[in-house]
This record gives C-alpha cells, structure tokens and sequence, in this order.
C-alpha cells in the first residue's frame, strides 16, 4: 500500500513539472513571436502631413558670442499619431551641423515623446548663420530650420604709447618678439580658425590699418610698387630681416599654417590692387 502511494505522488509531481515547463516554454515563444515595427518607405520622400508629428518649435534662433565654440538646439516633439511612427534618418544642411539621435530606425510609440539634439561648430564663422536639419520618417520628411546671430569681436584695445615703444625696442632686437610673451595675446591667440579678412584683421590690421601706427609700419594701400599673391604670400611667409616685420609662417618659427598664408595672400591681392601706375619703371 506505501509503495502503490508513492508512485502515485510521484506521477503527480511529474505532471505538475510537464505542466511548469509547458507553460514556461509558452510564455518563451510569445516573447520571442512578439510584432515588430517594420516601417514602410512609401510616404518617405513626401512632406510630413500635419497630425503626425507636433514640435515644440520648428525654427529656432539663438545668438552667440564672436568667440563661442558651438551653438545648441534642442528640437522637443510628440507623435499625436494613432500609430507608431519611425525616424529614419536626421540630415543636417552641412557637416559642422550635428545631431544626437538614437539609432534608426528610432521607433515612436503613439503617444510619445522625443528630442533631437543638435549642435553647430561656430570655429570661424561671422555674422547670420542659417542652419537646417531634414528628419526624415516613414510618414514624410520635415526641414527644421536653425538661425545663429553672431556678435561682432570688440574692437582691440588701443595700445599705450608706453606699449608701443616697448613693443618696437624689442621688434628691433627679435622680429618674431611680437609671437611670444605678452605680445602673443594680439598676434596668436586670436587667430585659431580664422582665413581671409578675419585672419588680417586679427594678425595684419591692428598694426597696418592702426589709426596711429608706427611710422616704420607702411601703409599697404599705398605702396609704390607693383604686387600679387606671390608678393604678398612671400612676404608673409618670410617677413623682411633687419625690419619689424616678423616672418609669419610656421615653417619660419610663426604662427600661421599654409592655408591661412594662402587666404590672406587672396585676400590682400583682391583688397589692394596692383599700383603698377606709381611703380618705378623697370631697368
């Protein structure tokens, strides 16, 4: 009789286990069998309906300072869609635009929010910005517009003229003086970035276009001799020894890379035309 009860309480506990391990493996093929969202491309390429998607903004602006790094945004939305929607891809209008999103496809349950975040390199950059940023999703495409107000750079504070004759005794001894010490808060430290017109305004103008320069200074709109972009790139490049006029390329212990030498070259030929009327006659 002991025996007969414990094969039947054993065939009982077998049951019970077949019937856990049964409802486990159930449960295992219903997670792993669960829809997922596969968007259709059909409606991509079109224009973002209304009622899909509700920004907080579409266009933003924001201003900066002239010596600002990077500019942010963030875009907030919601899908007020009946449906789930997905973000396919987020296309900035120019590659020192950048936007933080998650990987797509970035699946928006109905209902749901979100944020784009974005992010622009203000390096060298002057005046109005207008930036875009096209989002595009499986229920059209939507353009997101940017505006960046950059502030003018102060004027350079005007030199003593205790300032001036320091700086000039110790150009006559070492031209390249003007590169180091205190000096260099002038000549180097505000030329990251800049090219053309901002880069001569920065290293060229506070000396040449000063309204009180020194009378060693020339002044370059009047030079009586005929130039091009190799005279003025030669002339940046190397300076002119025994002079104050230091050699501005890297190669020569200066500041300036060959791009910059190059732009404000250009610049310089544009600006001042050749004076071949006042030039001296050639031999």
């Amino acid at each position: 009789m002991k025996l007969r009860r414990f094969y039947f309480a054993a065939a009982a506990s077998f049951i019970v286990v077949a019937g856990s391990f049964s409802v486990t493996a159930q449960v295992a093929t219903d997670v792993a069998t669960a829809p997922v969202y596969v968007p259709d491309m059909t409606h991509a390429g079109e224009p973002l309906p209304d009622g899909v998607i509700a920004w907080d903004e579409t266009i933003k602006a924001t201003d900066a300072a002239f010596d600002q790094d990077f500019a942010k945004f963030t875009f907030s939305f919601t899908n007020v869609a009946t449906n789930v929607i997905a973000i396919l891809t987020v296309h900035p209008s120019c590659g020192c635009t950048t936007a933080d999103i998650p990987p797509t496809p970035w699946i928006i349950p109905a209902g749901s929010n979100g944020q784009i975040k974005v992010s622009v390199n203000l390096a060298g950059k002057a005046g109005t910005l207008f930036k875009s940023l096209t989002v595009t999703t499986d229920h059209g495409r939507k353009d997101l517009m940017l505006r960046i107000n950059m502030q003018s750079a102060p004027p350079p504070k005007a030199m003593t003229e205790d300032e001036k004759a320091k700086g000039i005794a110790a150009a006559k001894i070492d031209r390249q003086a003007v590169f180091k010490g205190e000096c260099a808060t002038c000549h180097i430290n505000k030329i990251q970035g800049k090219y053309g017109q901002q880069l001569y305004d920065a290293v060229c103008g506070i000396c040449h276009e000063a309204e009180h320069r020194a009378s060693m200074v020339p002044n370059l709109h009047t030079l009586n001799l005929p130039t091009n972009e190799e005279f003025w790139r030669t002339w940046i490049t190397y300076g002119k020894p025994g002079s104050l006029m230091p050699a501005f390329a890297q190669s020569q212990e200066g500041p300036l890379n060959d791009l910059q030498i190059a732009s404000l070259a250009s610049f310089l030929h544009a600006m001042i035309p050749p004076n071949v009327t006042n030039a001296p006659a050639a031999k």
